[in-house]
């Protein structure tokens, strides 16, 4: 099979007719590579909180896939149990003695230059959570997912308070239903690492 490179980070408009192809390509691509460098597990980490509207995108998505039952794939971090500032570190430690060699996935809302807004990224490497609003947390994720919910520069987290939730939610059902299709798609390959 021949895959696409792509970048290290790929920036994709939400409202892109083509939003929902792209981010499952670009998705699909990383964790298979994860799957084939050896990885037993994939581990969503979602990451924010359900108390800002501009932070609840990690959290709305934990909570849409996380009905999800594959072998081998786990989801941290949902509207009633979020990860957030406080537990991240306690939950990262949790999943390293639970999960034989996971592929993490990190997702979290993000801010950015204004004319980003409403566009989500997918990378290779970790994201370092927090930092849009002065947090020194640890970085998390073989690779990351972040929808960028507002404009950033100036009193981030009363922009962040005040982010629109439609903007969140679109992201939300985009993210989610490419998760979705992706991880189908890896259950149907019987020659990954990754037993779904």
């Amino acid at each position: 099979m021949l895959l696409k490179h792509y970048p290290k980070q790929e920036y994709i408009n939400a409202e892109s007719p083509s939003a929902l192809k792209n981010l499952t390509d670009a998705l699909y691509l990383m964790l298979y590579r994860g799957a084939r460098a050896g990885s037993k597990n994939i581990v969503f980490v979602c990451i924010g909180t359900d108390r800002s509207t501009g932070d609840s995108l990690g959290p709305l998505i934990g909570y849409k896939i996380n009905s999800l039952k594959y072998r081998n794939v786990y989801i941290y971090g949902t509207l009633e149990n979020p990860v957030h500032a406080k537990n991240l570190s306690e939950v990262l430690s949790d999943i390293y003695r639970k999960h034989e060699n996971p592929f993490i996935v990190a997702i979290d809302a993000c801010l950015g230059r204004i004319d980003h807004v409403g566009y989500i990224t997918v990378g290779e490497g970790p994201i370092k959570p927090g930092s849009g609003v002065n947090k020194d947390l640890v970085p998390v994720g073989d690779m990351h997912i972040t929808g960028i919910v507002n404009f950033g520069g100036f009193m981030d987290f009363l922009i962040l308070q005040n982010t629109r939730l439609s903007v969140v939610m679109k992201m939300a059902d985009t993210i989610s239903m490419s998760i979705r299709y992706v991880l189908w798609k890896i259950s149907e390959d019987k020659s990954l690492a990754i037993n779904m």
